[in-house]
């Protein structure tokens, strides 16, 4: 297996999409519960097989990455070839970014002494997705990009 099983929760968002994975493999709703029945690996493996193209689609897609701690923010650009990382780190006491005031006062004050900025770019070690993913399970999520865009504009 490439990555992880989707959840319980995940599966039950996209059983439709499964419903089409398994049919596209000429199994039915019948054959689906007689194979979960008598074949548990079997039905597993499909499982795995099914989250992992459902992964690879998920990581495909994702250009940037977000991590937020109550000192720091982690942006990430997933190119092809190589990853960008801008960090923002606030040496200000009192100060949590996870707090929405507190976020917000370092939007206003972007240029604030107390405000470190690094930027750094290198090349994949693994492949590009999963390093993504690996991102992902420890904590990043998948953005738009402005914030990296805006904060890689501002220190450049």
């Amino acid at each position: 297996m490439k990555y992880r099983q989707l959840t319980k929760e995940q599966f039950e968002e996209l059983h439709l999409e499964f419903a089409t994975f398994l049919a596209a493999q000429q199994i039915d709703i019948k054959e689906w519960n007689a194979i979960k029945k008598d074949k548990p690996k079997v039905a597993e493996e499909e499982m795995n097989i099914f989250s992992d193209v459902v992964w690879d689609k998920v990581m495909q897609k994702a250009n940037y990455l977000e991590h937020f701690s109550a000192n720091s923010i982690n942006l990430f650009r997933c190119d092809a070839e190589e990853i960008h990382r801008v960090v923002v780190k606030i040496n200000k006491e009192g100060v949590n970014l996870l707090n929405t005031d507190d976020y917000n006062w370092f939007v206003d004050n972007s240029q604030d002494k107390s405000i470190e900025y690094f930027k750094g770019q290198k090349p994949y070690v693994k492949e590009r997705n999963l390093e993504v993913f690996d991102l992902i399970e420890k904590g990043s999520v998948v953005s738009d990009g402005k914030l990296y865009e805006a904060v890689f504009k501002l220190i450049s």
